[in-house]
């Protein structure tokens, strides 16, 4: 009986698995993307993002590389008021509870006149649920009893907490790669700089030992004229 009882219960699971799949779907996703893009100097770029009521939008931004590692930065509502501005920082953090509408963010590198940035940002948009589903409506498709003492729910908050926190790692990761990336354009350039300037110093010690030596001679050279 055992063993008839346990392949039973093997088998409920398995024909609760589709139904289990729909349940996943009615769950909220937060989404995210990155994008990593080059700012002309005297230039302005902005970017449009579409936004739902109640929802969440939160923005990162590193500068990577370019002269002083500095832009302004600024998000404007879709009613058109300015929500946060930047003024020469190299990076930031800002999060907006939106209302219906698009968004608008940009990045500006008019105050420079020569140097071009290369900027690094990452959206993250939560609540972007669509036709308005009720986060309740996944309980319609559970019937009758959880098999081996399971409960959905606690099976659901899991996994949520799960797919959070493994979402929440890659952002990390990614903004531990732009700081990186930032680290070693600014390596990169302190190298060429100390291999310019030891390059300049080298020509310079050159210069100044080939003309101490020749003050030397000249200074033991015998200019008078002596007669035959």
């Amino acid at each position: 009986m055992e063993v008839v009882w346990v392949f039973l219960c093997i088998f409920s699971v398995f024909f609760a698995l589709p139904e289990r799949f729909l349940v996943l779907a009615a769950f909220s996703q937060s989404l995210d993307s990155d994008f990593t893009f080059t700012l002309p100097a005297g230039r302005k770029e902005c970017f449009y993002q579409t936004m739902k009521k109640d929802a969440s939008l939160e923005i990162e931004y590193q500068v990577l590389d370019g002269a002083g590692l500095d832009v302004d930065f600024d998000i404007t509502a879709p009613s058109g008021h300015v929500l946060f501005s930047d003024f020469r920082k190299s990076d930031g953090v800002h999060t907006v509870e939106t209302e219906e509408g698009d968004y608008m963010f940009c990045f500006d590198n008019t105050f420079s006149a020569v140097s071009e940035k290369i900027i690094f940002f990452e959206l993250i948009l939560d609540n972007m649920d669509s036709d308005g589903e009720d986060p309740e409506d996944w309980k319609e498709y559970v019937h009758g009893t959880d098999m081996l003492d399971m409960k959905l729910e606690d099976i659901m908050d899991t996994m949520n907490s799960v797919k959070a926190r493994l979402g929440k790692s890659l952002q990390i990761q990614t903004v531990l790669r732009a700081f990186e990336a930032r680290d070693r354009n600014i390596q990169e350039s302190n190298y060429e700089r100390v291999n310019i300037w030891s390059l300049t110093n080298l020509v310079v010690m050159v210069l100044v030992s080939g003309l101490q030596v020749y003050l030397l001679r000249s200074l033991f050279d015998d200019k008078r004229k002596t007669r035959t």
